[in-house]
């Protein structure tokens, strides 16, 4: 190594903490504006939070920052010096090719705009969103067209959530998961088995699920010495190492909703705060990328908390927690909360079948969007269109239709394809977990997830944004990304479920 390299890098390391500790400060302040913040505080927070966001910019396109990472051209790196320098180097990039005009103004209007879609879908009444749902779409074409005018700008917007894998691989994905999904659901759908409903009459307080809740998170592992349960109209978590947050929300007549959308939200806080400690504000200490965080959530999700042996585990605390399902066993549970819906337009409270139908809808929907072959207030009849082509239903209002999910109202155009890509990399992750620990149902059914834990944070966790996607996919488990796992997982278990 060069004698210069260590001082270049160690100038680079100095400025992305900077930039590191104010998208911290925005995530606190954004969690608070969903958790916490009267509702009078909407004009002030989205000034600050368009303040931190331009000193965000400006910091990460700084000279010096620049200065350092050609220097650093010309030096011998060792490999994780070449990570986090390729890592810092590409949000630099992007970033110096965004005028900070425009991204102060993108994070004013998301702002502005999280609190019309709130209105808007307690109104079930989307033209209340749609004038800011339109800025927001003209913003993103900036922000794209400033990035790479001559490239899809769809692509160029999914590239933030996940860089490496790419669009064309989220089709594939996504249309492969079409193609053989809906012949599944379908089978499902003919079948004679009906899964049983132990909630269905009863009504459930929200305190009983939240002490229940509470209840699974210590079980399955979650610190609270550094994180923390609220309730929020969309689940979200929040937060890094040292301090992530979950949230979550009640139904009344629907506790299963709670509970998976909590325990998906455990998968999220758990990664956060699995990510090394020393590392804090560097790359080598920050998330992969949302495909590979959602591989996390939907793991435990799915893969654990839509168990047999899972709900064999908390059978006793559920009976305990509500009345009306004192004599109901575990199996039962199980099964339940397995039920394929064939009534259900809600995304969070769909199951792990028909779930993808209702992210391709959303992905059509948004590339259409920013590539400009759909205009805004055409989008709830296309969509209502959409569900009932590929899930055989209409929603009856806009609440239960384009405005039930948040994203949009961030801005966050080319994020939900990470959910069906995490969804698959979840799979073949438990699948190389089990090969390597043997017994996890044992283990899952006695409670115990020590060994599941530590194989995650050995295998994926530790690592940081050390490599790219698929490089870390092939780190944990010997082979390339693959849907295989995924559609291995599903085809056995529906067709255990429903005598397929």
């Amino acid at each position: 190594m060069s004698a210069e390299a260590p001082q270049a890098y160690d100038d680079l390391l100095e400025a992305y903490r900077r930039v590191s500790n104010v998208e911290s400060a925005v995530g606190v302040l954004s969690w608070d504006q969903q958790v916490t913040m009267p509702d009078g505080g909407a004009p002030a927070r989205s000034r600050q939070l368009s303040t931190l966001s331009g000193l965000k910019h400006e910091l990460l396109t700084d000279d010096g920052i620049a200065d350092a990472l050609e220097t650093l051209d010309r030096s011998e790196l060792n490999d994780e010096q070449r990570a986090v320098v390729r890592e810092i180097r590409r949000e630099h990039e992007r970033a110096a090719a965004v005028p900070q005009a425009l991204i102060e103004q993108i994070s004013a209007k998301s702002s502005e705009a999280l609190e019309v879609w709130e209105s808007a879908k307690a109104d079930a009444d989307f033209s209340q969103f749609a004038p800011v749902l339109e800025e927001l779409v003209e913003l993103r074409r900036e922000y794209a067209a400033a990035i790479d005018p001559d490239r899809d700008p769809y692509a160029v917007l999914f590239e933030d959530y996940e860089p490496y894998l790419g669009l064309e691989t989220a089709e594939q994905v996504l249309e492969r998961l079409r193609d053989e999904l809906v012949p599944l659901i379908e089978a499902v759908g003919d079948s004679d088995v009906t899964q049983p409903d132990p909630f269905a009459d009863g009504t459930y307080s929200e305190q009983a699920q939240e002490d229940l809740s509470r209840e699974i998170l210590t079980r399955i592992g979650y610190d609270w010495d550094r994180g923390r349960l609220d309730t929020s109209s969309h689940p979200f978590t929040s937060g890094n190492q040292f301090d992530c947050r979950v949230t979550t929300r009640f139904l009344e007549d629907d506790p299963l909703s709670a509970l998976t959308a909590t325990v998906h939200e455990f998968g999220h806080a758990f990664y956060n705060l699995g990510l090394p400690q020393e590392e804090y504000g560097t790359p080598l200490g920050s998330s992969r990328n949302l495909s590979v965080h959602e591989s996390q959530s939907r793991l435990w999700e799915n893969h654990v908390g839509r168990s047999r042996p899972f709900w064999e585990s908390v059978a006793d605390d559920v009976r305990e927690a509500f009345e009306g399902v004192e004599d109901i066993d575990g199996e039962t549970f199980y099964r339940a909360a397995n039920r394929v819906y064939d009534d259900n337009l809600i995304r969070v409270d769909a199951d792990e079948l028909t779930y993808h139908m209702h992210i391709v809808v959303r992905f059509e929907i948004e590339r259409d969007l920013i590539n400009g072959d759909l205009d805004v207030e055409d989008v709830p009849e296309v969509w209502n269109d959409k569900y009932e082509q590929y899930l055989g239903l209409r929603p009856e209002n806009d609440a239960e239709g384009a405005l039930q999910d948040i994203h949009w109202s961030h801005g966050n155009f080319g994020y939900f394809p990470t959910y069906t890509l995490g969804s698959v990399m979840a799979a073949q992750l438990y699948a190389a977990a089990e090969d390597d620990l043997g017994d996890l149902d044992g283990s899952i059914r006695a409670g115990e997830f020590e060994d599941l834990q530590t194989w995650l944070r050995e295998n994926v966790h530790h690592h940081g944004a050390r490599y790219t996607t698929d490089d870390l996919v092939e780190v944990a488990t010997g082979e390339s990304y693959t849907a295989d796992y995924f559609l291995e997982y599903v085809t056995e278990k529906y067709g255990d479920l429903y005598e397929l």
